[in-house]
C-alpha cells in the first residue's frame, strides 16, 4: 500500500507539474501584458484560460520535419533527455511519505542539474547548424559557469544545517528565517538562478540578434514542446527551491504563493533590463560572483567554528 501510495505522489506531482508550465505561460503572458500597457491573451474562454490549451494543440499539429544533414537519432534523443532530467528532478519534491524521501535529496538535484548541459550540446551539435552549434555552446558555457556558484551557495548552507536532505532544510527554516543569516547569498543565488535557467538578463543561448533562437532553431512541433517543457520546469523548480531554502516556514498555502511572486519578479526583471553582453556575463561570473561567494563560504565556515567553541566551552 505504502509503494503505491508514493507512486501515485510522484505521478500526481508530475501531472501537476506540466499543468502548472501550461498556466505559468499564461501567466507570464499576462504580465508581460500588464508592463506593455494591454490586456495579453483574453479570446479564448474567460480571460483567456484556455489560451495554453490552443498553443499546445497547435504546437502538436505543426508539421513535423527534420534537417537532411543532422545525426538523427541523437537529434531526436536530446530534446527527451533535458525532459526526462527534469520530471527526475521533481521526484525529490518533500513529501512526508515519500518513495524517494532520501537523505541525499540535494546531492541528486545537483547531480542531475550538472547533467542538463548534456542535453543542450546534443540538441546544437545533432542539428548540424551553425547556429544552433554556437547557442549551445553559450548554454554550456553559460550553465557551467553559473552552476558553480549556485551549488557552492548551496552546500553552505547545507554544511551549516548538516543534513543534505530538502526536507530537513524545510524544518530548520521553521526555527530561523535563513533569508536573514545569508542575505548576500539569497541575492547572488537570485543571480545564478536566472543565469542558470537561462532568463533575462541571462538568456544569452536565444539571442535573436545573432542566433535567431540559439541551441532550438532546427526544432518545432512535439520536440519543441518537449524544450519548452523542460525550460519552465526547471523555472518553477528553481523558484521552489529558492523559497524552500530561504522563504518557507512550511507547505502551506503561502509557499506557494511566494513561488508565484517569485515567477512574477522574474518576469517583472525581463521586461525592465536589456540581455546583456556575452563577455560581461562570464566576466560578472568568474571575476567577482565567484570571489565574492568563495569569501563568504569562509567566513561563514570561521563563523559557525566560532560559535561552536563558545557553545562547547560554555
Amino acid at each position: 500500500m505504502y509503494l503505491i501510495n508514493s507512486m501515485i505522489m510522484l505521478t500526481m506531482v508530475m501531472i501537476m507539474n506540466l499543468i502548472s508550465v501550461a498556466f505559468l505561460t499564461l501567466f507570464e503572458r499576462k504580465i508581460m501584458g500588464m508592463f506593455h500597457y494591454r490586456k495579453g491573451p483574453n479570446k479564448n474562454s474567460l480571460m483567456g484560460i484556455f489560451q495554453p490549451f490552443n498553443d499546445a494543440i497547435k504546437l502538436i499539429n505543426k508539421e513535423y520535419f527534420f534537417p537532411i544533414k543532422s545525426s538523427f537519432y541523437l537529434y531526436i534523443m536530446s530534446p527527451s533527455i533535458m525532459f526526462i532530467l527534469i520530471m527526475m528532478i521533481w521526484m525529490i519534491y518533500p513529501f512526508n511519505t515519500n518513495l524517494l524521501m532520501f537523505d541525499y535529496s540535494m546531492l541528486y538535484f545537483l547531480c542531475l542539474m550538472s547533467l542538463g548541459v548534456y542535453g543542450l550540446i546534443l540538441a546544437g551539435w545533432s542539428s548540424n547548424s551553425s547556429f544552433s552549434m554556437i547557442g549551445s555552446i553559450r548554454s554550456i558555457a553559460q550553465s557551467i559557469s553559473y552552476e558553480v556558484v549556485f551549488s557552492m551557495i548551496i552546500m553552505i548552507i547545507l554544511n551549516n544545517i548538516n543534513s543534505m536532505n530538502m526536507f530537513n532544510l524545510m524544518n530548520f527554516n521553521k526555527f530561523i528565517n535563513l533569508s536573514m543569516i545569508y542575505f548576500p547569498l539569497m541575492m547572488i543565488m537570485i543571480i545564478s538562478m536566472l543565469a542558470e535557467i537561462n532568463r533575462t538578463p541571462f538568456d544569452l543561448s536565444e539571442g535573436e540578434s545573432e542566433l535567431v533562437s540559439g541551441f532550438n532553431i532546427e526544432y518545432s512541433s512535439s520536440k519543441f514542446i518537449l524544450i519548452f517543457l523542460s525550460e519552465y520546469s526547471s523555472i518553477i523548480f528553481m523558484m521552489m527551491l529558492f523559497c524552500f531554502m530561504f522563504l518557507s516556514l512550511n507547505l502551506n498555502m503561502m509557499f506557494y504563493i511566494k513561488i508565484m511572486m517569485m515567477i512574477f519578479f522574474i518576469t517583472w526583471i525581463r521586461m525592465t533590463f536589456p540581455r546583456i553582453r556575452y563577455d560581461n556575463l562570464m566576466k560578472f561570473c568568474w571575476m567577482y560572483l565567484l570571489p565574492l561567494t568563495l569569501l563568504l563560504f569562509i567566513n561563514y565556515l570561521i563563523n559557525m567554528k566560532f560559535f561552536f567553541d563558545q557553545m562547547f566551552i560554555s
